[in-house]
């Protein structure tokens, strides 16, 4: 979940965060409290062509209606944020109870209940840094480096690993 999102600065980075949460095996994408449909083109578009077409995309839902329903379903609510406890020093415990998981990540100023609702506050680092760069790292360290290695069977495009050059291939 993305929350802060500011249409006329943010569009790129909030992009960043979804195309992130795509590749890097999240189950979808939730940009909190405002509706942008660039982001949500995009993404789709990329889901289109590079698979995952079941990859949810959704906008304009309260955040923290969201976060609290959630809470109530028993799932775990993870925010990304330089203040918290190191990702190294949590993620074992988070992945052991691995069940459903809502990361939050911020834009602007990140009220505090968010740093109260969550289960986690989670930092890669204590310093200023991009939270495209946390969310990749969370959910790498999450997945344990497995979800660089998915290949998604409904993609209509795919890159072909090569040392030299680029080679694409379209699938049927």
């Amino acid at each position: 979940m993305r929350i802060g999102h500011r249409p006329e600065r943010d569009k790129r980075i909030t992009t960043h965060v979804g195309l992130v949460a795509r590749a890097f095996g999240a189950d979808g994408f939730i940009l909190g409290d405002i509706s942008d449909e660039k982001v949500t083109t995009s993404l789709r578009k990329v889901c289109e062509m590079w698979g995952r077409r079941d990859f949810q995309v959704v906008t304009g839902v309260s955040s923290k209606k969201y976060v609290r329903e959630w809470k109530e379903r028993g799932g775990m609510v993870a925010h990304l944020t330089m203040y918290g406890l190191h990702v190294d020093d949590v993620i074992d415990e988070i992945r052991k109870a691995l069940g459903d998981i809502l990361v939050v990540v911020g834009a602007e100023k990140v009220p505090r209940y968010f740093y109260e609702v969550a289960d986690y506050n989670i930092a890669v680092g204590h310093q200023p840094h991009s939270e495209v760069a946390a969310l990749a790292l969370f959910l790498d360290r999450l997945f344990e480096g497995r979800e660089l290695h998915f290949i998604y069977s409904d993609a209509k495009i795919r890159i072909e690993p090569c040392s030299h050059g680029k080679k694409v291939v379209r699938n049927a």
